[in-house]
């Protein structure tokens, strides 16, 4: 039998005879596809309904699915030492590869550098500001809510969930909260020197991935200097060979991209109301996401399959730092492999807040545990946003499940 309550409301207008029509069962999918992708949308005949759920996190001992498949790195593999073996002196002629700056996006990494600012300074502001909600973090786990009362849902996995029953121990929480930067390493030269060592790991700086992705594309960060070259690398059986002498330094031949906004456009922004300021910062987070993977379609950022840690650069480091499943059999080293936007900027998922009725505001109860199958779910900036008052994104509306009404607690039984 299917779940109940999760039918979509115009099926329920047109009857049973629409909905067997609209609706046929194909097999145990069906249904899943029902609950995970169903309601709303067309009128046309064999749409699909809209429903999305979160992707589920995989299972600590499980390794990370390929964003490219297998077969196809290794067909990559064999066609460049082919190509070593032909021809072992050559001179590298696409960009990044060969150390130059990709001229066409340039002006990417310095919007991306631009969103990625403004987007902390308007989580920053929306959660200090409190208008948007409360963000609430638990004591024991890595769960964030955004409310004013933190929901009770029974999904902690922390020390001692077992005597609390899996419920959260809910706690204030900030900004870092609400969005996760994984750090990586900093490559003065990500051509020459692409990978650190294990003896390296206390005298290279790290920073937040999202900034060295723009630092690599072209943005110039003082803290952070990076070599910037004029002339194509050299591959020589496989080795990178720079005949650039050192002291030929021309920064300004590839620095052609806008710069970022001034922090003056921000403080000016005091007048702004707080759904001016969350309809901002959202549009700088998908700005800020969808720049970055246009970056990643050409600079190589990995990931390891086991653990968060990241690295931007076409290699991952050398640095024994993985404590995660099987790290004994890798001496403690990452397995790396391609990385996606979601590696890159974290979006750490919590439940939606209906506006009305299960909201936790104004005296409302919290979200229930029994009824969890009825919320949706958001990236906790796209949650903070959308309660400050942004109008709800295009590509979240099906994972928040805006056209599903939540029974109340005393009809969770009643609900056929």
């Amino acid at each position: 039998m299917p779940p109940s309550g999760l039918f979509p409301r115009r099926a329920l207008a047109e009857g049973a005879g629409a909905l067997g029509r609209s609706l046929p069962i194909v097999g145990g999918g069906s249904w899943t596809r029902l609950v995970h992708g169903g309601g709303g949308g067309s009128e046309a005949e064999g749409e699909e309904f809209p429903y999305a759920d979160v992707p589920r996190p995989g299972r600590k001992w499980e390794r990370k699915p390929y964003v490219t498949p297998m077969k196809v790195l290794i067909r990559r593999a064999k066609e460049e030492r082919r190509a070593r073996r032909e021809n072992p002196c050559r001179v590298l002629e696409r960009p990044p590869e060969n150390g130059l700056l990709v001229p066409g996006l340039v002006g990417v990494a310095h919007q991306v550098h631009g969103a990625w600012e403004s987007l902390l300074r308007g989580l920053t502001r929306l959660v200090e500001g409190g208008a948007a909600g409360a963000v609430k973090r638990c004591r024991f786990c890595p769960e964030v809510h955004v409310g004013v009362a933190g929901h009770d849902i029974r999904t902690c996995e922390g020390p001692g969930s077992a005597a609390r029953n899996a419920l959260h121990v809910w706690r204030p929480g900030t900004a870092r909260d609400v969005v996760g930067f994984p750090y990586c390493y900093h490559l003065f030269d990500r051509v020459g020197k692409p990978r650190v060592s294990h003896k390296e790991k206390y005298d290279v700086p790290r920073l937040p991935a999202i900034l060295e992705l723009c630092i690599q594309a072209g943005v110039d960060v003082e803290r952070y200097p990076a070599k910037r070259r004029t002339r194509p690398v050299y591959s020589i059986e496989g080795r990178i060979v720079d005949f650039e002498p050192d002291d030929d330094e021309d920064d300004s031949a590839d620095d052609t991209g806008p710069s970022p906004p001034s922090l003056a456009a921000d403080e000016a922004g005091e007048e702004m109301t707080m759904s001016e300021l969350g309809a901002r910062t959202l549009q700088s987070w998908l700005d800020m996401r969808a720049g970055a993977a246009r970056l990643m379609g050409k600079y190589g950022v990995v990931t390891c399959g086991y653990c968060p840690e990241v690295q931007v650069g076409p290699r991952g480091h050398k640095v024994r730092m993985c404590k995660a499943s099987k790290h004994q059999q890798r001496d403690g080293q990452h397995a790396w492999q391609e990385a996606t936007v979601d590696d890159l900027v974290r979006p750490n998922y919590v439940w939606h807040v209906p506006a009305t009725g299960h909201g936790g505001d104004g005296g409302a109860p919290s979200l229930a545990n029994e009824l969890k199958r009825y919320y949706g779910k958001a990236p906790a900036v796209v949650e903070l946003c959308v309660r400050a008052g942004a109008p709800v994104p295009a590509q979240y509306r099906s994972m928040m499940r805006l056209d599903v009404v939540p029974p109340a607690r005393d009809e969770h039984d009643l609900v056929a």
